[in-house]
């Protein structure tokens, strides 16, 4: 008779592991998010520094400029949708730039290391954990009344969560790119 026990491999486990917060359905929405940064990180792990500038064509988005944007955008709705509050001075000195040019593009954001965007994403993403761990979940589903629109925390983490996602994609597509033009050139 054969031990299967010796010969199985391990399966692979696929289930939400609720983050540390005041109710379970806020803790998996944060565990969502989380999986968005765990991934674009995945997509940066061994990035050639030189690789952050390069633009796909004319005025398209660099992977640097769109780390800064996704940082960006998080803290905008984190502070202005759902604490209702202006920026910080600590969250002003984490963001140098301006998000968009004078044509509505997103700011190039150049010459700025991987280590600096990372902890850019990292203290951002802290900052929106230690907001949404705090909340109830009343709170978590209350709608700010802004003048342009109505919006729940609960949704700003469902918006966050994707426009990360989407921009991951960008960034790998850049990435791509970048590695084809160089093997076409060398």
């Amino acid at each position: 008779m054969t031990d299967l026990s010796s010969t199985q491999t391990a399966v692979e486990q696929l289930h939400l592991e609720p983050l540390p917060a005041l109710d379970p359905a806020i803790g998996r929405a944060l565990w969502q998010i989380e999986g968005a940064r765990g991934r674009l990180k995945k997509a940066l792990d061994g990035l050639d520094e030189t690789m952050l500038d390069w633009e796909p064509y004319p005025s398209g988005n660099s992977v640097g400029t769109l780390l800064y944007h996704i940082a960006a955008i998080e803290l905008d709705w984190l502070y202005f949708e759902v604490l209702e509050q202006e920026f910080s001075p600590e969250v002003q000195a984490l963001l140098p730039y301006p998000v968009r040019d004078e044509r509505g593009q997103l700011f190039a954001v150049t010459a700025v290391p991987l280590t600096t965007h990372l902890h850019r994403l990292d203290t951002a993403r802290q900052m929106l954990l230690d907001v949404y761990g705090r909340l109830t979940l009343a709170d978590f589903r209350r709608a700010r009344q802004l003048p342009q629109y109505h919006v729940t925390p609960e949704w700003v983490l469902y918006h966050l969560t994707q426009h990360e996602t989407e921009h991951r994609g960008q960034i790998q597509e850049v990435i791509n790119l970048r590695n084809y033009h160089g093997r076409k050139n060398s």
